[in-house]
């Protein structure tokens, strides 16, 4: 017997379980944690993972571990919806002008890897989908009258316990009973029906459309005018929050987030104090604690004619502008600004958008 061959067959066996424990981990650990585009590229690897990631068990488990901010899905009025990411290698979705929904529709907000679109036709129905599985539901009749723009919000928190997406439809509308007054109206995908609060916010005045954001079971709409409309989904209150500057709001590290620009200098600001308009005059209380500073730089749109950046969204720790007809992407962990999209109108509508699995 040849004993110089042992050695070669020893290490090929080696190699070979050392692969397979490798592909094992990565299926285990690493896998949850991509986008839904990786995800889709990646099933070529081996059979094993392209049956796990099928799997309502395996998508249940990304749309729990992937909740990074992937990109914006954009529309001009009266066209097709498009999307824009962030990371077009890695993050995306199959039909961007959402065509597999049975009408032509509208955007109106997105949570999680689900989009709540709005049809165009009779009714205007509500519908929630998820863009990257093509799953989609329609909406029964809202009761109330949202109106021609209505300030919609979804929430969706993907939970360990619930496989299919549990989720709820938030409008404020303008009351019909009482003038500048602001009622609400939720739906719960638990129940499959819509219910009028009971809750009025008389302090409030005209919501921004596409502005909602909820933290921690608090929905906030910016105000037309300086101020935040809050509406508690538990207890069913209502507040308005002063001391505010006009931006975009969002969520970072689990708090309320606003996020305006002053030319090419961006501030993001985290909520404080609801209550610090109550207190004392010599109180140093402040509502809104100042979290990062930077000026947009990027060479992409050192040349614009346009010195006025517009803040689009922010989300896990990213900021994306516009400037001009250039969307920018900005990291504030790392401190680099990358140019996402160069031919974005000035009317263009944009909500941010989570590249998941989650399932309908």
């Amino acid at each position: 017997m040849d004993r110089g061959k042992r050695p070669n067959k020893f290490v090929a066996n080696r190699n070979n379980k050392m692969y397979m424990d490798l592909k094992d981990i990565i299926r285990e650990h690493a896998l949850p944690f991509l986008p839904a585009k990786s995800l889709f590229r990646v099933q070529g690897v081996c059979r094993d993972w392209k049956l796990q990631i099928s799997t309502p068990f395996f998508a249940h488990n990304q749309s729990l571990s992937f909740q990074a901010l992937s990109g914006l899905f954009c529309q001009v009025p009266g066209d097709p919806p498009s999307f824009i990411s962030i990371e077009p290698k890695s993050c995306g979705v199959p039909d961007p002008s959402l065509k597999f929904l049975p009408e032509p529709v509208d955007i109106r907000a997105s949570s999680n890897g689900l989009i709540c679109c709005q049809g165009r036709t009779g009714v205007k129905a509500y519908y929630i989908c998820n863009p990257v599985t093509k799953q989609w539901k329609k909406l029964p009749n809202s009761n109330a009258n949202h109106g021609p723009d209505p300030a919609i919000v979804l929430v969706f928190e993907p939970s360990l316990l619930n496989f299919v997406a549990d989720y709820k439809l938030v409008c404020a509308f303008p009351s019909n009973d009482f003038d500048n007054a602001t009622e609400f109206e939720i739906y719960s995908s638990a129940e499959g029906a819509w219910k009028v609060s009971g809750e009025i916010c008389f302090a409030s005045k005209k919501l921004v459309p596409r502005s909602g954001v909820c933290v921690d079971g608090v929905v906030y709409w910016q105000s037309k005018v300086h101020g935040i409309v809050a509406f508690d989904l538990t207890k069913d209150r209502s507040q308005l929050i002063q001391g505010y500057s006009t931006g975009a709001l969002g969520m970072i590290h689990g708090k309320l987030c606003s996020t305006h620009a002053n030319g090419r200098t961006i501030t993001v600001s985290v909520l404080a104090n609801v209550y610090s308009n109550t207190m004392q005059m010599q109180s140093n209380s402040r509502t809104w604690k100042e979290k990062a500073r930077f000026v947009i730089d990027n060479p992409v749109s050192a040349g614009s004619a346009y010195d006025q950046a517009v803040v689009l969204a922010i989300g896990c720790n990213v900021v994306l502008v516009q400037i001009g007809k250039t969307i920018l992407a900005h990291n504030l962990n790392t401190k680099r600004t990358k140019a996402v999209w160069s031919a974005a109108e000035s009317d263009i509508r944009c909500i941010s958008y989570v590249n998941s699995l989650v399932y309908l």
